[in-house]
């Protein structure tokens, strides 16, 4: 795939976008406005994911172990 045709891929994809939101009918301060706040949402959702979603499979793996009786090895007790 040339650059050529990737940009006008880009391109097509764009207008695609801007046909799904209707945002071709904005004016530029609303456009800027819709894009700042979709951009500002996704940056939030993309942070809270990397930041709390491995902590809750963590946990969410324990619980689910310690249910199929396998134990944590600090609770196991150590029989001489």
């Amino acid at each position: 795939m040339d650059i050529k045709s990737m940009k006008n891929y880009l391109y097509w994809l764009y207008c695609q976008f801007e046909l799904i939101t209707c945002s071709y009918l904005m004016e530029p301060w609303e456009k800027l406005l819709f894009y700042t706040f979709n951009i500002t949402m996704l940056v939030t959702v993309l942070y809270t994911a990397y930041v709390f979603v491995p902590v809750h499979v963590s946990t969410a793996f324990q619980f689910f172990l310690h249910l199929l009786g396998n134990q944590h090895e600090s609770t196991v007790s150590v029989v001489k």
